[in-house]
């Protein structure tokens, strides 16, 4: 008989952006967040004591009294800086979950380097925007040891409404660049049409509830469509993000090949 392993419930969270931040609070919402650590200094203390979450002498004790570890950075390197940053006060048995959106190898590379520490790993990319981690309706893909992925129940239940077990570590990272394929592609789609739309000097909301009826209607178009139409460009997901996760396919793809 398999013993189930006891789930995650002391997190800290690592980066405080526009993702991590609300992801925090609905950790906080659900009593499951130990700490918060930002490289800026002051938003992960603003934060903290906004939330009145304990104080720690220092960072060592804040990781050292965590099972998990949740960072949400911009990119590869973050990532490696970050973990690089906390991974010595981890005790062993926690666990480093990721929802930043990086390469494969990177993710496989972390699991390798925090396995010999005895830690574990889970990539997790999210998405469904700042929108979806406010609410905590993330859209989660995971790739894990399953019965690690297991423990996050409770967890991913908290920052999201659809959490996807994937396979082995690196396919939640495969499957979000599957998913940012499509984004941009619609995205791009989208952007076209009503520019388009505005040419022929069509009532603009109505173009919007049109084809947000039909067919054509996408996620993309439902919270972007009006506010683009309106030149409020004042939220979601910076372009230059965009770029890098679309870099990251093509190298993956240039290098399956070679």
């Amino acid at each position: 008989m398999s013993i189930e392993l006891p789930k995650l419930n002391s997190v800290v969270v690592y980066g405080l952006g526009a993702m991590g931040r609300p992801i925090a609070r609905n950790l906080h919402e659900h009593q499951l967040l130990l700490g918060v650590k930002n490289r800026t200094q002051g938003i992960a203390t603003g934060l903290a004591n906004e939330l009145k979450l304990d104080e720690f002498e220092d960072d060592s004790e804040m990781f050292s009294k965590a099972d998990c570890v949740l960072t949400c950075v911009s990119a590869d390197d973050d990532l490696i800086e970050v973990i690089n940053d906390f991974k010595g006060h981890l005790k062993p048995g926690s666990v480093v979950i990721d929802c930043s959106t990086v390469c494969t190898s990177t993710a496989k590379n972390m699991s390798e380097e925090l396995s010999k520490l005895g830690i574990d790993f889970m990539d997790a990319p999210v998405s469904g925007g700042v929108e979806g981690a406010k609410k905590g309706t993330l859209s989660i893909m995971v790739g894990a040891d399953f019965k690690t992925y297991k423990r996050a129940d409770d967890l991913f239940h908290s920052i999201g409404s659809q959490v996807t077990y994937m396979g082995r570590v690196g396919q939640g990272q495969a499957t979000k660049a599957v998913n940012q394929v499509l984004v941009a592609g619609v995205a791009q789609a989208v952007c076209e049409s009503l520019a388009y739309a505005e040419k022929c000097k069509l009532p603009m909301e109505k173009v919007v509830e049109v084809l947000s009826a039909g067919a054509a209607g996408n996620w993309f178009l439902d919270k972007r469509g009006l506010s683009m139409s309106k030149n409020q460009f004042d939220k979601g997901f910076k372009l230059s993000l965009l770029h890098k996760d679309l870099k990251i396919i093509q190298d993956s793809l240039r290098d399956a090949q070679t």
